[in-house]
């Protein structure tokens, strides 16, 4: 049986059942599972010793579109709202290929991975010159990281007044085809599973009406979670309003969109009605502070939310609408945006750090994931807090005021992922080197 021991921490911020803070103690790593936690402990396996490092759950990431990765600070999408960013990036996004999704996956992957991320979400929904979503499944699968993809979908283009151009959208029958295709060859319900698949489709003003329905009989037939994006900023609710005659929350409960096994991305502009629902209902919130500050949608109400009981979790969102991919610079950003919301004592610092593991694990249904406890998957990040980041600090445990941004060390189902802050399953600097030069090739 293949063991690791993790040795010496300063703090192991669990976020356990009792939310316990344990200091000077170890962590017995076998078989990708978590099988004890003490004091003085002595192993024949492998000995990790992380003096001088607060060990937390891996996060989770809950929102991504990895592809977008390539497509960073491109002019004209710098400065414009959701819509109008969406029309400038739409026309190069449909170049994309095979080799585009995977390298951008790769990088997007390996970014979140320097900074915590165990497990990842992503949103791709389109799909042009024969991409497929078993692309970024194989770049997650070389790089070892937890991988919840999502079979995405759009199917009204611009001729039938939608917003993506025609040739970025797909006929309803063959996305559903698509997805039954994706979940047979790749979904895992199985406890430690690396792979589960869900259901997508991209937002309700890019299908119709019964693909939105359809996908949901699909998803619960299937035994796999749903995933959109929903009431992300004021041009959204306005469309809800006109083309559906009511708002976002309501329609999605009205085609079978709540419940616990459904998570929504963004939900900037959630009314105190539909976070009502959402907390009835258990209906799971991706939040997504960066992107939400660059597209300029507003802030959302998480004091609320979780007040409420709605489940929420972290997504750093498209690279294109961020434009990083840090999941712990996520984390100190949600936690700011509800101070500066609702006051300096709104979210702290742990609450923050709970949101973005244990309460993004529980979002996606992964209540294997999430915490350090006896029986947990070992998805386990290390931070050195004996550097420049966190000296003075009286507080080494509150990361998000006073800590790296990057991990010293990552594990992924009891593997090392990152190790002394490198990427250890890819040749990293060949895929940048890679992925720069696809990227010159769009901007050219």
């Amino acid at each position: 049986m293949a063991e690791t021991l993790i040795k010496s921490c300063e703090t192991v911020l669990t976020m356990d059942d009792a939310r316990r803070e344990m200091s000077a103690c170890d962590i017995r790593v076998r078989d990708g599972i978590i099988v004890e936690i003490g004091i003085g402990l002595e192993s024949d396996g492998e000995i990790v010793l992380a003096e001088g490092c607060v060990a937390t759950p891996g996060l989770v990431n809950t929102h991504h579109h990895l592809y977008q990765t390539l497509t960073r600070a491109v002019p004209g999408g710098q400065d414009a709202l959701l819509f109008g960013w969406l029309q400038t990036l739409y026309p190069i996004w449909s170049r994309f290929g095979p080799e585009e999704m995977f390298v951008s996956a790769q990088i997007g992957l390996a970014e979140l991975a320097l900074s915590g991320c165990t497990l990842s979400s992503d949103h791709l929904y389109l799909y042009p010159n024969g991409t497929r979503l078993d692309d970024t499944i194989a770049a997650a699968q070389e790089i070892g990281m937890r991988f919840h993809p999502t079979r995405g979908a759009m199917s009204i283009g611009e001729s039938d007044g939608g917003l993506p151009p025609d040739v970025l959208v797909e006929r309803e029958s063959d996305i559903l085809n698509d997805a039954i295709r994706v979940i047979d060859a790749h979904h895992d319900a199985r406890e430690g599973a690396m792979v589960r698949i869900g259901v997508a489709p991209c937002s309700p003003f890019s299908v119709s009406r019964e693909l939105m329905r359809d996908a949901a009989i699909l998803a619960r037939e299937k035994g796999v979670m749903l995933h959109t994006h929903l009431a992300e900023n004021d041009e959204d609710i306005a469309y809800s309003l006109e083309k559906f005659g009511c708002r976002p929350g309501q329609y999605a409960e009205e085609l079978g969109w709540t419940g616990e096994d459904v998570w929504h991305a963004h939900c900037v502009k959630l009314d105190g009605q539909e976070i009502d629902l959402f907390a009835r209902s258990k209906t799971g919130v991706a939040h997504c502070p960066c992107s939400n500050c660059r597209l300029g949608s507003g802030i959302a109400p998480v004091r609320a939310m979780r007040d409420a009981g709605v489940p929420v979790g972290l997504g750093v969102d498209g690279s294109a609408s961020n434009d990083t991919g840090n999941l712990v610079v996520e984390a100190r950003q949600a936690m700011l945006l509800q101070r500066v919301a609702r006051g300096a004592d709104a979210m702290s610092a742990r609450e923050a750090l709970e949101i973005a593991t244990r309460g993004g694990a529980e979002v996606l249904g992964r209540h294997d994931c999430g915490q350090i406890a006896v029986g947990k998957r070992a998805d386990i990040a290390l931070w050195n807090v004996s550097g420049v980041e966190s000296a003075g600090s009286w507080d080494k445990a509150a990361l998000l005021l006073a800590g790296p941004t990057r991990v010293r060390d990552l594990f992924v189902e009891g593997r090392q992922v990152v190790r002394d802050g490198t990427v250890t399953t890819i040749d990293l600097p060949r895929v940048i080197e890679r992925q720069n030069a696809l990227a010159q090739k769009l901007a050219s």
